[in-house]
């Protein structure tokens, strides 16, 4: 780990549409800090304006770390993340720079706060005959599968949830051991002195309305031209996580003419609010958070820099 006198990491978490980002893009200016994106959605290339990425000019002015790095196709893990995540905030010392992580993906936050097991590394080959299983019997077979070797995590992953399927039949494979064993293991917690801020609401009509009113202006800016870019790719269904995205999902039903407009913007806000929900039940029994007010952006910035002293 790279010397550092302040050796400090900010992070700041919340749901959705609750002003992280913009948070994080004013504390910048002020600390001199460094700004990496803690979110599943944002790391894929051609996947804008659905996951409300910065606009272009405000990554020009506050270049984000882990945006827009990934091909939609690919499938990226919380191991993969912390991998990045550290070598991320190394470089940010390295610049004599404070790192700021930004996101709401809870997942990600938990894998660098208290370490990952050592999993083995994902098999194209190994991979591929699970698939090619699916593909003739279906996933619930496969789950079936997982069952009779890892019951634990067969009963922690849903039947129709193919890609966490996949991954632990996969470990069990390879390594021939399952992955409730090897999760069990000792994990290595981060190496940081780590201050972490959330947004929290106990009234949620602020935040359900910034969610709707943001999916509308999403719709505006061309959202359903960015989702009819990416159909047009063979490769690109579904079944992978950046098209199971909240909003992408539901337009992509829409053009395959399975949603009328009004259900998929209807739908689409609903399960946003339901990420938001997700979101919040994670931050409530969240250890070591200072709580920040949606809408309060100067009363929060100024909490943050108070603590920093």
């Amino acid at each position: 780990m790279t010397e550092n006198s302040n050796n400090t990491v900010i992070s700041i978490m919340g749901p959705t549409a609750s002003g992280k980002t913009d948070l994080a893009m004013q504390l910048a200016d002020i600390i001199n800090g460094d700004l990496i994106s803690v979110d599943s959605a944002l790391i894929y290339r051609g996947m804008d304006i659905g996951t409300a990425k910065p606009t272009p000019a405000e990554l020009e002015k506050y270049p984000h770390k882990l945006i827009s790095f990934l091909d939609p196709a690919q499938v990226y893990s919380a191991a993969d993340f912390r991998t990045d995540v550290l070598k991320a905030i190394e470089e940010s010392f390295d610049n004599g720079k404070t790192p700021i992580l930004v996101g709401g993906t809870m997942m990600y936050f938990k894998a660098l706060i208290d370490g990952i097991s050592d999993l083995p590394e994902a098999s194209a080959e190994v991979r591929s005959e699970i698939e090619a299983m699916a593909k003739e019997h279906d996933w619930e077979y496969v789950h079936a599968q997982l069952a009779k070797v890892d019951p634990v995590a067969a009963k922690r992953i849903h039947p129709n949830d193919p890609q966490r399927i996949n991954r632990a039949y996969e470990v069990y494979l390879i390594s021939g051991k399952t992955m409730t064993e090897l999760m069990a293991k000792e994990k290595q917690p981060i190496p940081y002195n780590i201050k972490q801020f959330a947004f929290m609401c106990e009234d949620k009509t602020e935040l359900h309305q910034r969610i709707e009113q943001r999916f509308n202006i999403m719709l505006e800016q061309g959202f359903q031209a960015e989702v009819e870019a990416l159909m047009k790719r063979p490769d690109l269904h579904l079944d992978l996580p950046a098209i199971r995205a909240v909003g992408y999902r539901q337009m992509w039903q829409h053009l395959k003419g399975e949603l009328d407009w009004n259900e998929m913007v209807f739908r689409g806000v609903v399960a946003t609010r339901q990420l938001a929900k997700r979101q919040l039940t994670w931050l409530r029994s969240w250890p070591n958070v200072m709580y920040l007010e949606v809408g309060k952006q100067k009363e929060n910035l100024q909490r943050i820099i108070n603590s920093l002293s």
